[in-house]
């Protein structure tokens, strides 16, 4: 890829509106996990509020719909309790449950993928009317001040138009700035894979925004 297109697109792809703070991972979830399985309910929801936000950033950006979004992070984190008792602390517990998530989110979308009726129009237009990315868009290209809403619109739907593969490896990395060994270890596979996807993603949303990152 063009450095100089590279740039632009990762500029354009920081703009999607990212608002969670990474977690701080550390002993004290195994703590947490410990009195869970102890029986104390309120470490658990320690751990959901703990969580949440980076959760439920993932999710909406696969399946750019806020009510599947809430379905799914609620299914998410009682199947993370029921499960709790497989959880061998071999990994976090943040990868653990991300992972948990991203299987789930996969899931959701190959069912919604066999409904006939389901198109772009049920997105939201939340991303497309955010203001935090429309100051950031006109920050990062003045030019286009009176096209923002279409640049939304049309980054949005170039997501869409990735594969689940493509679009979660995106997500994690260029927006929510998850390491390539983290998202290696949450999705199971190899680091050489995620940069090799990461490649292509990007390729896919340089056809689809050339307008905007020039020619």
């Amino acid at each position: 890829m063009d450095v100089t297109k590279g740039a632009r697109l990762a500029t354009i792809i920081e703009c999607m509106p990212e608002k969670s703070a990474e977690p701080s991972i550390t002993d004290e979830d195994a703590v947490l996990v410990a009195r869970t399985r102890g029986g104390e309910a309120a470490a658990f929801e320690d751990l959901v509020v703990k969580y949440s936000p980076r959760l439920y950033g993932m999710i909406y950006h696969m399946t750019s719909n806020k009510e599947d979004t809430h379905d799914l992070l609620q299914e998410v984190f009682s199947k993370a309790y029921r499960s709790l008792p497989k959880f061998k602390g071999r990994s976090s517990f943040y990868t653990w449950i991300y992972a948990i998530a991203t299987n789930m989110t996969f899931n959701f979308l190959k069912k919604r993928k066999r409904r006939a009726t389901w198109s772009l129009d049920h997105l939201d237009s939340g991303i497309q009317n955010d203001e935090a990315m429309i100051d950031l868009t006109h920050a990062s290209n003045p030019r286009r001040q009176s096209d923002v809403n279409e640049l939304q619109k049309k980054l949005n739907e170039a997501m869409q138009a990735l594969s689940e593969d493509h679009r979660v490896v995106v997500t994690m990395y260029d927006i929510q700035g998850i390491p390539h060994a983290e998202i290696s270890r949450i999705l199971k596979v190899s680091e050489g894979t995620i940069r090799s996807r990461l490649f292509y993603a990007h390729k896919q949303l340089q056809g689809h925004l050339a307008e905007f990152i020039g020619e």
